[in-house]
């Protein structure tokens, strides 16, 4: 039985009180509505981390997440967190290569082959993105950039580190626009994932890998995409900042 997981990514908005306003919302909402065993994550700018993770002791169905992370142990990185920090603070998941940091901050797969291993390194599970342009669907090539996006970001790893990832599939022309790929759109890819992974590890390591959505999921449209096989859940943007919407969206899966 796979895990669903509906994780909401802050970006960067809300600050220190006005997210653990919405936070203590999203807690007490899930507290009270949520019947399944969903998981719920909330990845918050790094101000928030800290008290988040405090605010969700003892509420075993909100878990608090990161963004980014470096790929160093430590060093002279002005600006930057790595991830023993990130675990320091009790944090259990970390989004990497979302479409954001691949387009404004030149991040490679190369470079997110080596934030995967030292997030894992850590004990940190790991939200790992991908997905296709517009420009690169319409060219009929987002099989082969998902495919490259897999073999060179995180088919490096032995089927034991693998099996610790959240995938997360982003249409990337689909973010923020209000397009949504239609469920059947988003299955096709959610499927062809996980026969890539079948083909690379084991039929038993695919099934058992959570594969997200994230390409503006909302309450509305959330029930049919989380009805489909492969889908597992959704990483949730604008609606993770509104408590009414995320935890609508949650109770999908109830």
């Amino acid at each position: 039985m796979r895990k669903k997981i509906i994780a909401g990514n802050w970006k960067m908005n809300l600050d220190y009180n006005e997210g653990l306003g919405v936070f203590t919302e999203i807690i007490n909402m899930v507290k009270d509505e949520v019947t399944g065993t969903q998981e719920a994550v909330i990845c918050s700018p790094f101000i928030h981390i800290n008290s988040l993770v405090q605010l969700a002791k003892g509420y075993n169905k909100v878990s608090v997440g990161a963004q980014n992370a470096h790929q160093a142990e430590s060093g002279a990185y002005t600006g930057e967190i790595s991830a023993k920090m990130i675990k320091s603070i009790g944090a259990a998941y970390v989004i990497l290569g979302h479409s954001e940091r691949r387009q404004y901050f030149g991040e490679t797969n190369e470079l997110l082959a080596k934030k995967t291993d030292t997030v894992l390194k850590h004990d940190l599970r790991p939200i790992f993105c991908i997905g296709e342009t517009l420009q690169e669907r319409e060219a009929n090539e987002h099989f082969d950039v998902i495919k490259s996006q897999l073999v060179e970001g995180v088919f490096h790893l032995e089927a034991a580190e693998f099996s610790k990832l959240v995938l997360a599939y982003e249409p990337v022309w689909a973010i923020g626009t209000g397009v949504t790929a239609t469920s059947a759109q988003a299955q096709e890819i959610h499927e062809f994932i996980r026969k890539e992974i079948a083909a690379k590890y084991s039929q038993e390591v695919a099934d058992a890998t959570t594969i997200l959505y994230g390409g503006s999921c909302n309450p509305k449209n959330a029930a049919e995409l989380f009805a489909q096989p492969d889908i597992d859940g959704g990483l949730i943007g604008g609606a993770s900042l509104k408590s009414r919407d995320f935890v609508d969206i949650v109770k999908a899966y109830n």
